[in-house]
């Protein structure tokens, strides 16, 4: 078992593998990425995150160096050959190399990486025990949306979560939640499961999409619009979902309990409901 590194058309170990200091992604940050992890061995979701990575790179104007058919070749073969029980596959797309200068050339060559590495879920004891999290200010740009290398504010948030010593951050613009520095965050109010609407202010998940699915498959009304700071302290549950976090419980925010202070009942029928799908 290693960990494996796809670098324009070639796998090499991932110590060997070197990008140009004048790629356009170090550069700039213009690029895009995916994070995809594996369930049994098998990429979970693939067609959905490999359909993100187009329309980022759509709205970009990067071009798409691969069909999703050889990006899933790519990818069957990294997992093959890092050999890992469970991996984290990591697909990074910039524009490539050229000298620096704000415009871009037209002729420019995209870089591809592709990284796979072990895997290592959350321990079950958080799943049971929920976590907590903290809010602060939403001060990313404005296009959310495109799940883009330019990541300095979430950096920053999770950096803040690390040194308050909880799970996530919450964040909030002019009032509003919009989602987690690396989650999408859902509360329930009455039964109803609410998050906030797909649209330039949140990256919207993949596992956001299947926990939506999931939830009208049980029947639970669904509402997608912002809440409140207010409202989330208030709410009867609060979850996170993400390719790494899968449906987390909330039970703390900014030191205030949420509900009764632990993983609530609709929060633990989706996560049981999640489990399922991927098992």
């Amino acid at each position: 078992m290693q960990d494996v590194a796809f670098l324009n058309g070639a796998f090499v170990p991932l110590a060997e593998a070197k990008v140009s200091i004048e790629d356009r992604g170090f550069q700039f940050g213009d690029g895009i990425y995916e994070v995809i992890r594996t369930y049994k061995g098998r990429p979970f979701a693939i067609e959905a995150h490999l359909a993100r990575l187009e329309r980022s790179a759509t709205a970009l104007d990067l071009t798409q160096p691969y069909s999703r058919a050889e990006w899933t070749r790519y990818v069957l073969e990294g997992i093959r050959r890092a050999a890992y029980p469970e991996a984290k596959i990591y697909i990074q797309l910039t524009r490539g190399v050229a000298p620096r200068d704000h415009a871009y050339p037209a002729d420019v060559t995209p870089t591809v990486v592709i990284t796979v590495r072990e895997f290592h879920p959350l321990d079950s004891s958080v799943q049971v025990a929920g976590v907590e999290a903290m809010t602060i200010e939403d001060i990313r740009w404005g296009r959310c949306d495109i799940k883009s290398v330019n990541l300095l504010a979430n950096v920053l948030a999770r950096q803040q979560a690390k040194q308050a010593q909880v799970f996530e951050t919450i964040l909030v613009k002019a009032g509003s939640v919009t989602e987690g520095a690396v989650s999408n965050v859902m509360v329930v109010q009455g039964g109803t499961v609410v998050t906030a609407p797909e649209g330039s202010r949140i990256l919207s998940g993949v596992t956001r999409a299947v926990v939506l699915d999931l939830a009208l498959s049980e029947g639970l009304p669904v509402q997608e619009r912002f809440v409140s700071q207010a409202d989330l302290y208030d709410a009867d549950e609060v979850f996170l979902t993400g390719t790494t976090v899968e449906v987390l419980a909330v039970v703390r925010v900014d030191g205030k309990i949420i509900g009764d202070g632990r993983p609530g009942p609709i929060t633990q029928r989706l996560a049981a409901d999640f489990t399922s799908r991927v098992g």
